[in-house]
């Protein structure tokens, strides 16, 4: 039986987080803010490694404009790869998979800006998985959908691999809602959490099948990087090569072994205001009431306010969020318009 490898979180900390402006910016964006309790969301994704049977210290791969705060957040052990360039996921990780290469390790691969509430769960779902790791399974993490969500991904399950884990019969993407109900009634689905397991070496021999171009241009931006203690940064020129591609189009969905280990986790990727609203505490109003502000005569809002004060009298379903220099407001249900008013701040500003 092969050896179960040891286990290092990689963590990904390149996005820039504007689904939650004007609080998440793109020199802070959310994952370096506390959005569902006093600590970041980057804060929270390392305490829900630290307990980890196996763990090793994380390693981060960022974008290299938050290198001073992922120091300041993660503290000195943690090991760094500053991407010179935005580049998806799936170079990203391999700039991870090539610093592990030699070891071997397990990589644990998330996001820095989701919620998992119930780390116990977590922590159960990865065990089993580890033995299919350790035998070159990619494995992908799927959540138990509660309801017919469409600005999810989709895994279709297949075949018990072991107890608990499954292999991935395909990748779906985004549905209309009256697929999406067809799928949470027949069963089998699971949303793609984006977190996955899988050895350093397995997921490079998988990019040497799949995407050979983008695994040399890594391999070379990292032969070329700069490197000052737990700090590497890529070359810049040759990591710009790679194909900006995610890691499910670059490998998960081309796999031959691929395996899926659903999971009820108390799971959020924390996409919008109105998924920050249903992760509050609410009063008996429904009201969610964050920072500087107050709800009187109000139903069902989100107001947050970290900069003036802000009273919402008499409001209903609204999101209301304000900093020191922006000010939102929309109905709730509909914050993934949030981007409307992005791009109208930066035809204000004349940023491109």
């Amino acid at each position: 039986m092969p050896k179960i490898q040891p286990v290092t979180p990689v963590i990904l900390s390149g996005g820039s987080g504007t689904r939650l402006w004007p609080v998440s910016r793109t020199a802070q964006p959310k994952q370096f803010i506390g959005l569902t309790a006093p600590q970041t969301m980057f804060e929270l994704t390392l305490a829900r490694v630290a307990g980890l049977a196996d763990a090793q210290t994380p390693l981060v791969v960022a974008n290299a404009a938050h290198a001073d705060i992922i120091r300041a957040q993660g503290g000195p052990d943690i090991t760094v790869i500053l991407e010179p360039c935005a580049r998806n996921t799936a170079p990203a990780i391999a700039l991870a998979a090539m610093a592990l290469e030699e070891q071997d390790s397990a990589m644990l691969v998330m996001p820095s800006d989701h919620v998992i509430t119930d780390v116990a769960a977590f922590h159960a779902a990865i065990e089993r998985a580890r033995p299919l790791v350790a035998e070159g399974w990619l494995v992908t993490f799927g959540i138990e959908p509660d309801a017919p969500e469409t600005g999810f991904g989709y895994i279709a399950l297949g075949e018990e691999l072991a107890e608990g884990v499954r292999k991935v019969s395909r990748f779906i993407e985004k549905p209309p809602l009256d697929r999406a109900k067809t799928m949470l009634a027949q069963g089998g689905h699971v949303w793609n959490a984006g977190i996955f397991l899988f050895s350093a070496r397995a997921f490079l021999d998988a990019l040497a099948i799949y995407q050979p171009n983008m695994l040399a241009a890594a391999r070379q931006s990292m032969a070329e990087a700069e490197r000052d203690g737990k700090v590497i940064r890529p070359s810049e020129a040759a990591f710009a090569l790679c194909a900006s591609d995610s890691i499910d189009y670059a490998v998960m969905e081309r796999g031959e072994k691929v395996a899926c280990v659903p999971v009820a986790m108390g799971w959020s990727d924390v996409g919008s205001w109105d998924a920050l609203y249903d992760l509050a505490d609410r009063d008996a109003d429904g009201n969610a009431v964050q920072g500087a502000a107050q709800a009187i005569e109000a139903n069902g809002c989100l107001i947050r306010s970290d900069g003036p004060h802000v009273t919402v009298v008499g409001g209903q379903n609204l999101i209301v969020i304000a900093t020191g220099d922006e000010i939102l407001i929309l109905p709730r249900g509909r914050s993934q318009e949030v981007r409307k008013a992005v791009a109208a701040m930066k035809q204000r500003k004349g940023e491109t």
